[in-house]
């Protein structure tokens, strides 16, 4: 057994997709390699239904209904998280997989907090959930991170028109588009492809910051059409989506593969040596394009989700 498998792992976006597969991949290991889980989600149905199988399967689950839209929901899920921790209701946190994200069309679209949607979802939600639990992890720990290499346009990302991050300060990335912009799917993909090279910005500061024993890592599941990450998109994206799904296309994947690998990548020993947000396609280590990997961003980000995170708050005060 592994020591992140004799604690509990915390994961977002759990009812869908990637998360769902690899909240299973997890609950499903036999019992002395099967963490207890924490599932925070939207609450609903989904939600529920997802953590009553994760049980079925053998696994301690307890499910947190969160709207990862609000900051302050995101803030009172980490209390709910720590209470269940303190309580013993399951066993010490010793991994985090920042598994939830969407592509909002609409860049105008604000969050509960006034930020860009994507870029509050993907990104800021997240380092509020990881900065409110950081002091409560047992070591050794893990944090992964869902990222994605649409940061940068290879040729296969060129032929689908998915378009590279445009990267500028943090605080203006998280400013929602002004009511003159019109809604495209560039804009889109330029805001998720932003929020994901965010991620791996966070993820190098991170690990400078966090207590010794706590490991950082970025894992990208590879190109999955037709998730539920498109699910604000057009009825017909998402068609397309479900179509290249089924196409023999170099660098597709999908749920079934991918989940399993996030687990992996969470729980094994195999892995144990990653950190400083190193990148994982799948199941095996690439290196990050120069881009990536930028110390003066890096803490610029830092700088600026503490102010973006402190606003609100004191808003909320």
């Amino acid at each position: 057994m592994s020591q992140i498998s004799s604690g509990t792992v915390l994961i977002t976006g759990p009812t869908g997709g990637l998360g769902r597969s690899a909240t299973m991949a997890m609950a499903s290991r036999p019992a002395g390699e099967r963490p207890d889980l924490l599932l925070i989600g939207r609450p609903g149905n989904a939600l529920a239904e997802v953590a009553a199988q994760a049980r079925a399967a053998g696994a301690t689950a307890r499910e947190i209904g969160c709207d990862l839209a609000s900051l302050a929901g995101v803030h009172d899920a980490a209390e709910t998280a720590k209470e269940l921790l303190d309580s013993g209701a399951v066993r010490s946190l010793r991994g985090l997989i920042a598994s939830a994200g969407l592509s909002v069309v609409d860049t105008r679209n604000a969050s509960a907090d006034g930020y860009e949607l994507t870029f509050a979802v993907n990104y800021l939600a997240h380092a509020q959930l990881i900065g409110d639990l950081l002091s409560s992890f047992t070591t050794p720990g893990r944090i992964v991170l869902v990222g994605s290499n649409t940061y940068y346009a290879n040729w296969v990302r060129r032929l689908l028109a998915v378009p590279a991050a445009q990267w500028r300060d943090p605080l203006e990335l998280a400013r929602p588009a002004g009511p003159e912009v019109s809604p495209t799917l560039k804009a889109a993909g330029v805001a998720y492809s932003n929020s994901k090279l965010a991620i791996l910005y966070y993820a190098h500061e991170l690990q400078r910051r966090a207590p010794e024993g706590i490991n950082v890592t970025v894992f990208e599941p590879g190109f999955m059409p037709g998730t539920g990450l498109s699910r604000q998109h057009s009825p017909g994206v998402q068609r397309l989506g479900r179509g290249l799904q089924r196409l023999p296309l170099p660098g597709i994947s999908s749920p079934v593969k991918s989940g399993p690998a996030l687990a992996s990548v969470t729980l094994d020993e195999r892995w144990a040596h990653l950190r400083d947000g190193d990148f994982v396609l799948i199941d095996s280590e690439r290196d990050v394009m120069p881009i990536a990997d930028d110390p003066g961003r890096e803490r610029r980000l830092w700088d600026a989700t503490a102010k973006l995170l402190q606003s609100t708050a004191q808003a909320d005060n």
